[in-house]
């Protein structure tokens, strides 16, 4: 007896294939891994079909499950154009496991590298290479041992990532446990010759020695009550003074002299006004550190607000790709689900030739529900660079 399908989901509601045909050179080298342990070689579900089926539950709201994912197998155009095979729930969980998450991770920074940032202003053309740190919990069932976080029933995994501000794509991303360290993945994320804007609590001042060693360029936010032993102040531009810069100075030494040594070379130490005010009247100022003596200072207070482009992706994951249920319970299999959602999203800025936004991921699900045809979708599109309003009825 065959399986008798919601009428929300059907092969109507599933139509819009289009986007789907650019993943076969992007999938194609995946066929082939972890066939090895089918010795009776009679697997029906091989890696390409599963990240194409991971993909689909981004791109499709319908798609809300892993036993919603199952359900797609059994509809002929999606069999068609995925080349996948009625699949049982079972098949769809063990996949989670068999298949390495580190391939995935290789094809979305092979699509990350193909990203065309916009051309900066002149006078922010030193910030073109800067890539924002920070991490985000990720929510785990108690069930999930390895999501360690807080107890039993509150656990989580974590999810660094960094982000080319100007590019406005991830350049790298991995998942753990949600109590493990953070900067030690902090370190893992750097490359060197990057250019790294970081918020506080990510890093550490004993930190700041091996990242200009490695070497690479650094905007570090630290407590306000930091201890420095000051080398040179510097005089404020009206420019630096414009955009916030209350103080400018290079220091010998971090910490207290009783506790430690005099720096190998100098670091600056900038103060920037955020424009707000604290509970006690004055005026709230960040600290920032930075090995980057030759940039102006009004250039590290943009950098510094430039981090914010990496929480706001954040919120694009969650709430516009809607990347807040997994699918699987396994480490390999949350990464699994991770590295296809950063996918879609490299696919969205790739295909529209810009950052995503919520109404042009609400196009694609159009067009993929077959209510958008591909003219609507291409004029939405260049609505987007005409930055013209949507045509509307009188």
């Amino acid at each position: 007896m065959g399986l008798c399908l919601p009428p929300s989901l059907s092969e109507e509601t599933l139509q819009g294939f289009t986007y789907f045909r650019l993943l076969g050179p992007l999938f194609d080298h995946l066929h082939g891994a972890a066939t090895e342990r089918d010795r009776a070689g009679n697997r029906q579900l091989f890696y390409d079909q599963y990240a194409s089926l991971l993909l689909l539950d981004f791109f499709h709201p319908v798609v809300t499950s892993l036993r919603g994912l199952q359900q797609t197998t059994t509809l002929a155009k999606v069999q068609e154009r995925l080349g996948v095979r009625p699949t049982s729930l079972r098949a769809l969980s063990e996949a989670a496991a068999v298949f390495d998450a580190t391939l995935l991770h290789e094809v979305r920074t092979t699509l990350g590298a193909r990203l065309r940032p916009p051309l900066p202003m002149a006078e922010h053309a030193a910030l073109a290479p800067l890539i924002a740190v920070a991490g985000r919990l990720v929510p785990a069932l108690p069930r999930m041992a390895w999501a360690l976080w807080q107890d039993e029933q509150h656990r989580a995994a974590q999810m660094p990532v960094a982000f080319a501000v100007l590019r406005q794509g991830p350049v790298d991303v991995t998942v753990t446990a949600g109590n493990g360290s953070e900067r030690a993945e902090w370190r893992r994320l750097v490359q060197p010759g990057g250019c790294y804007v970081v918020d506080r609590g990510d890093v550490d001042s004993s930190l700041f020695q091996e990242l200009h060693d490695l070497p690479c360029s650094f905007l570090c936010r630290v407590k306000d009550n930091a201890a420095y032993e000051v080398q040179e102040e510097r005089a404020l531009s009206p420019t630096a003074v414009h955009a916030g810069v209350v103080r400018d100075a290079v220091r010998r030494r971090l910490g207290t002299a009783h506790h430690t040594r005099v720096l190998p070379q100098p670091f600056r130490l900038v103060q920037v006004a955020t424009g707000k005010t604290r509970p006690d009247g004055t005026p709230d100022v960040i600290v920032l550190v930075t090995n980057r003596l030759d940039l102006d200072a009004e250039l590290l207070a943009v950098a510094s607000r430039s981090r914010w482009a990496v929480e706001l992706f954040f919120r694009w994951v969650n709430c516009g790709l809607g990347c807040r249920h997994v699918l699987s319970q396994g480490l390999n299999g949350v990464r699994l689900q991770v590295y296809a959602a950063f996918i879609a999203s490299l696919l969205i800025s790739l295909w529209v030739g810009r950052a995503p936004t919520k109404r042009t991921y609400e196009m694609l699900c159009f067009s993929l529900s077959g209510w958008a045809t591909e003219t609507e979708v291409i004029a939405h599109i260049d609505r987007l660079y005409l930055k013209a309003p949507p045509p509307c009825k009188n």
